[in-house]
């Protein structure tokens, strides 16, 4: 970052493209380095309630699987887009696991709960406890490991997992791999795949609200793009229907500098028109009058 020109602070930041078939395409830093995936992994949580017939049984819309994938920020509107969903499938909402966020008075407001809301309708179509659904053996847990084996190629026994903030469990990946599942859900191949990236992309203030990246980036690529971030320095984006994907990890976490590093490779791919990086860039690499970002360094071509 710098303050009037001068160097106040330094991010180092890694990053992967990856095709549909595992491939890397460009790298900078390494690839198979490992990090948690956190909440870029939503959007593969959702699999769960478009594969199993929950959807239908219980006519959830677009803009439910839209706040499914979302780290909302607990508007009325997005919350009222989770109770939708619980009330749709008989669920109450004091069964939600996540927290009550500070200042809040309901878990209806983490920014988790649409991921929670997405389980729950789950457990309640199968007949599964609800009690116990952020447990790594819940059937729900199951399922959606498994759906991120087989998309990733590997054996759901060899995925170290964790308790991501909200209490469900996230998992330990690398880079090159976050990417490839990104390839994967924007490459059109999947109707389940593509009714969450229509979703998303359809109702991207659901996602996020209003000045956040994924929201304002979507929004701006009318349809070309599908992004989600994740905390600790987690941004991971596709490219829809070229089965192209890119993620991003900010060594430190910072989140002000993933936003600027995903601007300036997004617009050294060609992904976003410079007219789009210039507006992304008035609020995420101007940060005042007299700081901003600067990102160094390039994608390398394999």
């Amino acid at each position: 970052m710098l303050r009037e020109g001068i160097i106040e602070s330094r991010h180092q930041a890694q990053a992967v493209v990856c095709d549909d078939r595992g491939r890397v395409l460009s790298t900078a830093g390494n690839p198979e380095s490992a990090f948690f995936v956190r909440s870029a992994l939503k959007p593969f949580q959702a699999l769960a309630v478009t594969t199993t017939g929950v959807s239908e049984r219980y006519k959830l819309s677009d803009r439910d699987l839209a706040i499914i994938c979302a780290s909302h920020r607990g508007t009325t509107e997005q919350v009222r887009q989770v109770f939708n969903i619980l009330w749709r499938c008989d669920v109450d909402p004091t069964v939600l696991q996540c927290s009550t966020p500070l200042g809040g008075c309901s878990p209806l407001q983490n920014n988790c709960s649409g991921k929670h809301a997405g389980m729950l309708a789950v457990c309640q179509h199968q007949n599964w406890s609800l009690e116990t659904y952020l447990r790594r053996s819940h059937p729900v847990q199951q399922l959606i490991l498994s759906k991120i084996a087989e998309l990733s190629r590997m054996p759901a026994a060899e995925f170290i997992s964790a308790r991501d903030d909200c209490g469900a469990p996230t998992y330990f990946m690398q880079l090159d791999q976050m990417a490839s599942l990104y390839a994967r859900l924007s490459s059109g191949t999947s109707l389940a795949m593509e009714r969450i990236v229509r979703a998303m992309t359809h109702h991207p203030a659901l996602v996020g609200g209003q000045g956040h990246f994924d929201t304002e980036l979507m929004q701006l690529s009318q349809g070309e793009l599908v992004s989600k971030t994740g905390a600790e320095g987690v941004q991971c984006i596709g490219r829809i229907s070229e089965g192209m994907g890119l993620a991003i990890k900010i060594t430190d976490g910072a989140k002000r500098a993933k936003y600027a590093t995903a601007i300036h490779l997004l617009k050294q791919l060609g992904w976003i028109t410079p007219e789009i990086a210039e507006t992304l860039s008035e609020d995420y690499i101007t940060l005042s009058d007299y700081k901003r970002l600067d990102v160094v360094g390039e994608l390398s071509m394999l």
